[in-house]
């Protein structure tokens, strides 16, 4: 992340969760929703890696407790504010990355089936640049359908 603000000396950095939210639904509208997922999630996967190498962490394989404070502090409230990375762990097979205050579901009903398409993809991004290691992610927990946290699941591929 760049801290050059010349193009935006007044307003910074960050934008609306409105703006963010149009811009996915009318995706949408515009493409069909497996599209805008499929793209939503290339997009996260490709800015996750980028943070991940801007942050000196290509193929370092720090615990999983380093690698959440270090995309906590990122991505968290005093980083982007694309989502508080709070735990990460492995279970099994399976790396269980544990997200709250997303901006995938931020200004959602409770109930809607809406997936953090794009966040899922930057924490896959940055946890693959990270360890090296190839994964097939999905989004298994919600906050809108009773979870506690947005829970992303990755298994590693080959």
């Amino acid at each position: 992340m760049s801290n050059s603000l010349s193009s935006r000396p007044n307003l910074g950095q960050f934008s609306s969760i409105v703006c963010f939210k149009s811009v996915i639904t009318g995706m949408e509208e515009a493409l069909g929703e497996k599209m805008t997922a499929i793209a939503l999630i290339s997009a996260g996967r490709k800015r996750g890696k980028e943070l991940a190498q801007e942050l000196g962490l290509s193929n370092t394989n720090p615990s999983f407790d380093a690698i959440a404070t270090q995309l906590d502090a990122a991505v968290g409230a005093t980083g982007t504010h694309l989502t508080a990375v709070d735990k990460i762990v492995q279970d099994g097979d399976l790396i269980k990355v544990y997200c709250s205050e997303t901006i995938c579901s931020a200004n959602e009903p409770q109930g809607s089936d809406r997936k953090c398409t794009f966040t899922m993809g930057a924490v896959w991004g940055a946890l693959s640049e990270i360890t090296g290691k190839k994964f097939r992610g999905i989004h298994t927990e919600s906050v809108l359908r009773g979870g506690t946290h947005d829970v992303f699941e990755f298994s590693t591929l080959g």
